[in-house]
């Protein structure tokens, strides 16, 4: 008989993952697919359901995968990561015991979360989140406080990669006054993408909207803390489709108590799913949204399409797209 894997899919809250590419040819193969809608409930809930499992295709971020889970699966040979890389996943654990880990790179656009990013911004500047449910409440205008209008406001980049630089012209497109900074970039490199460089001193203090499109990083990680929030206007929005932890996320709670800043938007957590008992639930001054920035179908479609290729090429015993090469050495 055939040699059998077992699959698992994680992380499919949309239930899409079975529609958006063709496992049928995987299951020709002798793969048994199993597909987990939910978060686990913890490191543990994680390592006793996913014991049984040969290989894991990992959606972005959504579960984390550090040493001491990925040392708990005995049975686990193989892993795809949706994507180019994923700050929560311990590839070098895995090396360590030759377990690769695929990836999927290029093809999917930066359009969509850049798109949410910017969508994000406007509902923030007009409170339309609560806009939206006063209305359906009947109290009409009771209780909006932004009113705030893009033109001629200035908006402060923090990161003008790829996404970033989709935001500046966002904001140019919109009249805005558009300054950048990060640890890498130049006066050079900004004027070459038609805004201007400043310091983060600077950017912070004269902002009316900071967004953030950093990668998380050591040098990331709580870049945005308690005296950086201090030295934002009284009236400024923060907006973070990036990743949780580059903000401090204790400070920004303060801040927004304290109105230190006036608003803030978020797609991304540093624990996520946010709990519902989340501090920042209880905020009025915060736009919560539930990490959506990839989540569309052309971005499924090239994960899950990749994941099959990939599953497909470590099948064959050639797998591609490696992101831990060490993994092979052990064979």
């Amino acid at each position: 008989m055939p040699q059998t894997y077992k699959l698992a899919l994680l992380d499919d809250y949309q239930k899409v993952a079975m529609r958006m590419a063709d496992w049928d040819r995987l299951k020709k193969r002798g793969v048994e697919i199993t597909v987990f809608n939910d978060a686990f409930k913890s490191l543990d809930d994680a390592a006793q359901q996913l014991a049984p499992f040969d290989m894991l295709c990992l959606l972005r971020e959504r579960t984390a995968f550090p040493r001491a889970l990925i040392e708990k699966l005995p049975n686990l040979k193989f892993m795809v990561l949706t994507g180019a890389r994923a700050a929560s996943l311990d590839d070098k654990a895995a090396a360590e015991r030759g377990i690769p880990i695929s990836t999927t790179p290029g093809g999917a656009s930066n359009a969509p979360t850049a798109e949410l990013g910017w969508a994000l911004l406007m509902m923030c500047a007009r409170d339309l989140a609560k806009a939206e449910k006063l209305a359906r409440a009947g109290k009409w205008h009771d209780g909006i406080e932004q009113m705030v209008v893009l033109e001629g406001s200035r908006l402060g980049i923090l990161g003008l990669g790829k996404l970033g630089s989709r935001a500046a012209a966002y904001g140019k497109a919109f009249g805005m006054d558009v300054v950048a900074w990060s640890h890498n970039l130049t006066p050079e490199k900004a004027a070459a993408v038609g805004v201007k460089y400043v310091s983060k001193d600077e950017l912070l203090a004269t902002s009316d909207f900071v967004s953030i499109h950093l990668a998380l990083s050591d040098r990331t990680r709580g870049l945005i803390g308690a005296a950086d929030l201090a030295k934002m206007k009284k009236s400024a929005i923060l907006v973070n489709t990036s990743r949780g932890p580059i903000v401090d996320e204790a400070a920004l709670i303060a801040a927004l108590k304290n109105r230190t800043i006036a608003h803030a938007g978020l797609d991304v957590y540093d624990k996520e799913p946010m709990s519902a008992d989340h501090p920042f639930t209880k905020l009025e001054n915060i736009t919560l949204i539930p990490h959506l920035g990839y989540v569309v179908e052309d971005a499924y479609r090239h994960f899950y399409g990749g994941a099959v290729k990939d599953i497909e090429a470590w099948l064959d015993g050639s797998p591609i797209n490696v992101l831990n090469a060490d993994a092979l050495k052990k064979k």
